[in-house]
């Protein structure tokens, strides 16, 4: 199995902090104010844009992608009706950037995280806020769930991972994972005691859950790790070190690097989405947002 590079889209004048898909097209979300959507079909641009008052940091899809999330540098966040094409809600629950949001389907649920380490929840349905909370950790970059929809892997600045219970939001454990930070975190889709972690200390690691402790642990980057994503049964990584790397997620041994010289990324990595179990979309400082296919 290993990726070529597919398309790479220009559009966006600054570096490109989140992504999301919906089955039809990518959503890009970027420094330079816009979230903006690419048709895969044609390899363009979409007539979709929407402008801000402050950088993109965070965009999330929800309700079978019906709507769209997005969080900005002020704090703010936007939620807007994609077949009607409004803006629906607008909240400033968060005075600090917001830097991650995520979905829970199983619970209906959606949070948000800032630069000083709040969490907020909210119901997907309504968007009424369930929740606020102070984890005083530092940047959140990034919160994983679990395959049932019961837990949260949230990755904080203080090098810790916290993990906490989805319904009653009570921390069950805290893991003292990533020397100086962690940049991102995700559960096993086939077994929810089995994580993933990436820091700034560039260590990729495999923890069991039901003794939180590190079952594997490789120096995986030259820098931090901004994301990991399952695709199939491999995982990915990208970095700042402007590489995606391909892992087999059991022994984590390297599969493929891909970098500049597989016509990728010129600056930092910072986010991937799964478009299929052999396609997948990544994004950079270097303002491209870059398609990335299996070639038999």
């Amino acid at each position: 199995m290993k990726f070529e590079k597919e398309h790479s889209f220009l559009g966006h004048s600054s570096g490109v902090y989140a992504l999301d898909y919906d089955g039809f097209f990518v959503y890009s979300g970027s420094s330079d104010c816009y979230v903006t959507r690419w048709d895969l079909t044609i390899n363009a641009q979409d007539k979709f844009a929407v402008k801000f008052d402050f950088p993109v940091y965070a965009l999330k899809l929800v309700n079978n992608n019906q709507h769209l999330i997005v969080g900005l540098a002020s704090g703010d966040i936007h939620i807007f009706d994609l077949t009607a094409r409004i803006e629906l809600k607008f909240f400033q629950q968060h005075k600090e950037a917001v830097f991650c949001i995520q979905y829970n389907s199983k619970l209906n649920q959606f949070y948000a995280a800032d630069a000083i380490g709040n969490v907020s929840v909210w119901d997907a349905k309504t968007f009424d806020l369930l929740g606020y909370f102070p984890l005083d950790c530092g940047k959140i970059r990034r919160i994983a769930v679990d395959s049932m929809g019961e837990k949260l892997a949230i990755a904080c600045q203080d090098g810790t991972i916290r993990i906490i219970d989805s319904i009653t939001f009570n921390e069950l454990n805290r893991l003292i994972a990533h020397e100086n930070g962690v940049g991102a975190v995700i559960f096993s889709p086939e077994n929810p005691s089995i994580l993933y972690s990436g820091g700034k200390d560039a260590l990729l690691k495999k923890w069991d859950l039901r003794f939180n402790q590190v079952e594997l642990e490789i120096p995986a980057h030259n820098y931090m790790i901004y994301d990991l994503q399952f695709i199939g049964e491999y995982l990915l990584s990208a970095s700042r070190d402007k590489t995606i790397k391909c892992w087999n997620a059991n022994d984590l041994s390297i599969l493929q690097r891909l970098d500049f010289k597989s016509k990728g990324h010129k600056h930092s990595v910072n986010a991937l989405v799964i478009l299929s179990t052999d396609s997948f979309v990544s994004c950079s400082d270097d303002r491209q947002v870059i398609s990335w296919k299996v070639k038999e």
